[in-house]
């Protein structure tokens, strides 16, 4: 993948665009790729040009990635004024309850809807998703579609008042944690240590929920890159995106190792075992 200039806005021009029906909702969708797929779902305060380039980068490991328009403007490198507003009718959004503990965001149950038919498009043993910050913990409630096997949450946000809590059902994460015991399945999830949207007490009480089915990753503040969008020098003044905007793209980098390691995961789950030879 060419280089590209994260502070520029990016055209998605490799992406296909499509209007995707589910649950009687329609939502613009971006393809890339072939492969099993792996659904990216966006970080505040959109697809970013760093978002994309994650997703690029799961395309080019040879997954068909879907990038579902979730909140923002799509491809643009944010204000942090304009970040803010975003943030802000989110957090009104029926589709979204930011603040609520112990209950999905109602957008879950189209997110599942996404995976059953990304499986059905796209075939393999079945399909992968990363959620981050806003979306973060969306990928735990997608383990209720049973084409979902390989999960990532990356600094999950939800639910912003309260650093223990669990944004999802305690009867949905009780059918979770029943599947991952069943189907010998793991999630994978990732925050700095410093993260003050997303704490230790958070990541604690997945262990407590999930066990060894979870498997937390925390890096150090000083792995964070410091050079960041407007959005995030304002408004998130701590290390917080892994694998986008706080990613330094560099070999030997920790973030760089994270993102090898999503990769591999999603290459583990998802890519169909080889026939021997005869």
């Amino acid at each position: 993948m060419t280089q590209q200039d994260m502070s520029a806005d990016d055209a998605l021009a490799d992406f296909t665009i499509r209007d995707i029906t589910l649950e009687n909702v329609t939502k613009k969708v971006y393809l890339a790729g072939s492969g099993p797929a792996v659904i990216v779902m966006t970080e505040m305060p959109g697809i970013s040009p760093h978002v994309a380039r994650f997703s690029r980068w799961v395309r080019d490991a040879g997954f068909t990635v879907y990038m579902p328009s979730l909140f923002g403007r799509d491809g643009v490198v944010a204000t942090a004024d304009e970040g803010a507003q975003v943030f802000r009718k989110a957090c009104v959004s029926a589709e979204f309850r930011a603040f609520a503990a112990d209950e999905s965001s109602p957008v879950t149950t189209w997110l599942r809807a996404l995976a059953r038919l990304a499986h059905q498009e796209s075939g393999g043993p079945g399909v992968g998703a990363i959620g981050m910050c806003f979306t973060g913990n969306f990928a735990l409630t997608m383990m209720l579609e049973p084409a979902m096997l390989a999960p990532v949450l990356s600094q999950p946000t939800l639910p912003l008042d309260n650093p223990a809590g669990l944004h999802i059902s305690p009867d949905e994460l009780k059918a979770v944690r029943t599947r991952l015991d069943r189907d010998d399945l793991t999630v994978l999830a990732y925050r700095f240590a410093g993260d003050k949207f997303c704490r230790a007490e958070r990541f604690a009480a997945y262990e407590q929920a999930l066990g060894d089915r979870f498997l937390p990753r925390v890096l150090p503040d000083t792995a964070a890159n410091p050079d960041t969008a407007p959005f995030f020098t304002t408004h998130v003044t701590t290390p917080h995106s892994v694998v986008t905007a706080h990613l330094i793209d560099e070999a030997g980098q920790p973030t760089v190792a994270a993102r090898d390691e999503i990769l591999t995961f999603f290459h583990h789950r998802l890519t169909p075992p080889k026939s021997p030879t005869p």
